[in-house]
């Protein structure tokens, strides 16, 4: 029989982001595989959703963030701590062979409750931490750029989260990169010996090579819904007249949040430059919202007045035509995950520009996208070779579209349910190395992670 798989994150929002996209797309496959996934999420209120025959969510009444992205509620510790929580109550009913945590904060803690035997009534199922972005981008984003906070992440995943999960799934190989990072002894010179053998012998961590616990499961497109075959003129009118800009106007459009993580100082700066070009009148679309907004508004005002348009949240049919039809898409973060919007953007056929860094590597190339330095100057560069080579960008677009199909969720799905087959045949089968407390209280680490 297939595993039944119980999912708990943050920062979902039903209609928006990347990661509401990717557990969209899990509950759509949970049916085409006939297979039980659940999904616990913070809400408004409690709630249960069926989604299909096999997948249904679960909203957990949380209060929004106090930091970072103010719109987004948080599951708090105490929420599945606590013996009469909901959250308990739901994972002791559903019974699930496998937990998947995507967040690396305040749900983190139910893997090491877990391991410790504090959730013993619901048996001892696979643990799973799915890395959706990296710690030491986050803190060097909300909190500090100094190397401080490069230290600070490596010790947390180093001693902390890679301990208390039995597998980690990461959405790149940018993002896995972080793991290995955080355990081996070159990348971290001073690290105490000591001080991780006696956090991964407390947290009663698995006795497997880390290498062997690790797995790199790319997302995927929905190619249904985004398609080239969406560009038409009628479109193309209503997109400027809701931006309000005129008709022959060259169009750019990001899609994403709107705030420090996503290096949205760039498409100011990006602007800057456009805005000195006589031949052609660019106007930059922002899809999305986020803290930032008002800096956006501000930097438009006082350097470039309605070069840059603020449409806020679009529905994911409306996003899906101005993909196709816009002439350039842009997306600024040198350091995304993953990066779902420009691959939404490079199967509508849109030329794009985006950073030669991150893990949009995973399917960006030169040959099917216009990578550059995250700098104003060359994404500007870009902008116009794109405008002015057509033979270039029919090229790449072309590229850039079979890429994408390459890429779909239908894929990325089917991968990420043998991920965790292949997983879960091997918890089974070295159970006593992943589940034996009494042997993890001894064991050597070290040797472990030479």
């Amino acid at each position: 029989m297939p595993i039944k798989s119980v999912h708990i994150t943050n920062y979902y929002h039903k209609n928006s982001g990347g990661i509401s996209t990717s557990f969209n797309n899990l509950l759509a496959a949970a049916e085409r595989h006939r297979r039980e996934v659940r999904l616990i999420v913070p809400g408004e209120k409690e709630d249960i959703e069926e989604i299909n025959k096999f997948a249904k969510i679960y909203y957990v009444p949380a209060k929004f963030s106090p930091i970072f992205d103010k719109r987004y509620r948080l599951i708090q510790p105490w929420q599945y701590m606590l013996n009469d929580s909901l959250i308990r109550k739901i994972l002791v009913e559903e019974k699930p062979d496998m937990v998947e945590v995507t967040d690396k904060y305040t749900i983190s803690m139910f893997g090491a409750m877990v391991r410790l035997g504090k959730f013993k009534q619901l048996g001892r199922p696979m643990l799973v931490h799915f890395s959706a972005e990296r710690m030491d981008d986050n803190i060097a984003s909300f909190m500090t750029k100094a190397k401080f906070g490069e230290w600070l992440a490596r010790r947390v995943i180093g001693n902390y989260t890679l301990a208390v999960f039995d597998f980690h799934i990461a959405n790149s190989v940018y993002t896995a990169q972080e793991f290995y990072k955080a355990y081996k002894k070159e990348e971290n010179r001073n690290r105490s010996d000591w001080f991780f053998n006696k956090t991964w012998q407390l947290f009663k961590a698995p006795r497997v090579p880390v290498e062997e616990r690790i797995y790199v499961c790319p997302r995927g497109v929905n190619a249904e819904v985004f398609r080239a075959d969406r560009k038409n003129e009628a479109v193309k009118k209503q997109m400027r007249e809701r931006a309000g800009i005129p008709a022959d106007s060259t169009v750019l459009l990001y899609a994403g949040r709107i705030s420090p993580e996503k290096n949205i100082g760039l498409l100011p700066e990006m602007m800057k430059f456009l805005a000195q070009d006589s031949a052609h009148d660019y106007r930059l679309i922002v899809a999305g919202a986020g803290p930032q907004e008002e800096f956006l508004r501000q930097e438009t005002a006082r350097n470039f007045p309605g070069k840059i348009i603020q449409l806020g949240h679009l529905d994911k049919e409306t996003l899906a035509d101005y993909y196709a039809n816009c002439d350039v898409f842009v997306h600024p973060n040198p350091k995304e995950p993953f990066g779902i919007a420009p691959l939404e953007a490079m199967v509508s056929g849109a030329p794009t520009v985006a950073p030669d860094a991150g893990g949009i590597l995973s399917y960006a190339t030169d040959e099917n996208a216009w990578l550059m330095k995250p700098t104003g100057a060359e994404f500007a560069k870009a902008v116009r070779e794109i405008v002015e080579n057509p033979d270039l960008r029919a090229r790449k677009v072309n590229n850039a579209i079979l890429t994408a199909l390459d890429n779909t969720r239908e894929k990325s799905t089917d991968n990420l349910f043998a991920a965790y087959d292949k997983m879960f045949a091997d918890f089974e089968r070295r159970k006593d190395l992943f589940t034996d407390n009494e042997k993890a209280k001894s064991f050597d680490y070290k040797e472990l992670v030479k």
